[in-house]
């Protein structure tokens, strides 16, 4: 039988602990292990409970979730991070994932998206709901005169993360710069440019500015 995956939840309202407790059980592949209203212990009791992924919030009594991370940082990481916030301000989340958070949700989506994100940070990835992706984009392609709008990803065969990832590269992005913007890895990034690669049976890059270029993603 499969590990289960140990979970501890940290926000100031156990309200919301109670409520994600609930949600979680729903996967028999998830355990919630312990839960923090303070965080001034909390990397103690993360790691003596040896867990794999933290749902911190940003907001903490104590030692607030920017302090946490850091002392994580400084301690070195004993499980992966989802940052779950109230706040979706890009220099926040920029913050927080230089500081090696692998998620960030904020608290109004997070019921659709928490399962979705343990999932993916499990799988080696990071993630974004999807009101915060969209802002992390809209703010990188603001004003460029390249870009067609309104995008909508559902007329593609790709998702919409490779949308962007393939407007990015149409509009000259390189690897790290795409990385650097978006708050991914570069792993992250040349994984999906293969999977858009295979998708649309492209040979190169010039292939996939074609693609955005026949499907008005992007102006010549």
């Amino acid at each position: 039988m499969k590990n289960k995956t140990r979970i501890h939840l940290a926000d100031d309202h156990q309200i919301l602990i109670d409520g994600i407790k609930t949600l979680l059980h729903t996967n028999t592949s998830f355990e919630v292990v312990g839960s923090s209203i303070n965080g001034n212990q909390l990397y103690e009791e993360v790691t003596s409970n040896k867990v794999d992924i933290l749902i911190l919030d940003i907001n903490m009594p104590g030692k607030d979730g920017i302090e946490i991370l850091k002392e994580f940082a400084h301690k070195g990481f004993p499980c992966k991070i989802i940052v779950l916030s109230s706040h979706d301000d890009l220099r926040i989340i920029k913050e927080v994932m230089k500081l090696g958070s692998s998620a960030y949700l904020t608290k109004k989506c997070a019921g659709e998206n928490i399962i979705n994100a343990i999932l993916a940070v499990n799988n080696g990835e990071e993630y974004f709901c999807k009101d915060v992706r969209q802002k992390i984009f809209t703010t990188i392609t603001k004003g460029n005169p390249k870009l067609n709008r309104p995008i909508l990803a559902a007329n593609f065969i790709l998702t919409e993360r490779e949308v962007e990832i393939i407007i990015l590269i149409s509009l000259e992005y390189s690897t790290k710069e795409i990385s650097d913007q978006l708050f991914i890895s570069s792993n992250t990034v040349e994984t999906h440019r293969k999977n858009i690669m295979k998708k649309l049976a492209a040979k190169n890059s010039i292939s996939l500015v074609k693609y955005a270029i026949k499907h008005k993603l992007v102006k010549p």
